[in-house]
């Protein structure tokens, strides 16, 4: 079990609309010193895909592409224990302050990219926020049991908030 802190700043602007929430950098992700930094984690693809847009490939690319989507990006916990990369695994979870971002976007919805995210969001954040989150699947390499098309149906429904 290792103890870890969230050192990423959150993704975001006065014009964010929505707030894509992870649990917490995976160890691949702080190597990278960024969000979804696994080569083979699919959040880059599948919202750049529904974007219509070509894959971001640099740290700026990505902010550049979120900013300009109107897409917030960060993580439910500023902490925990964990043991790699496996969400399961979490113990003693501090969560982010989210209030920084709601009071400065104009965020509409609220999505978190897996279930466990999901799930400390809602002990943790929702009752702060008031905001209910929306589940989308993990685009975890670790989720490969949903293939790429249904990543992309479920990610669809950020379109009506971003377009």
């Amino acid at each position: 079990m290792m103890k870890v802190t969230h050192n990423f700043a959150p993704i975001f602007n006065e014009e964010s609309r929505i707030l894509m929430l992870g649990t917490m950098p995976s160890p691949k992700s702080r190597e990278t010193g960024f969000y979804y930094g696994h080569p083979r984690n699919r959040f880059w693809k599948v919202v750049s895909d529904v974007c219509g847009e070509d894959l971001p490939v640099t740290r700026e690319d990505k902010i550049a592409f979120a900013l300009r989507n109107k897409i917030a990006v960060w993580d439910v916990l500023a902490g925990c224990e964990i043991e790699g990369a496996d969400d399961s695994s979490i113990r003693n979870p501090v969560p982010n302050d989210l209030s920084w971002i709601l009071e400065k976007a104009d965020i509409r919805a609220v999505y978190t990219t897996g279930t466990k995210a999901g799930q400390l969001y809602k002990r943790y954040c929702y009752p702060k926020t008031g905001i209910e989150a929306v589940i989308l699947p993990s685009t975890s390499p670790a989720n490969c049991r949903v293939t790429y098309e249904e990543l992309y149906h479920a990610y669809t429904r950020i379109r009506k908030y971003i377009t």
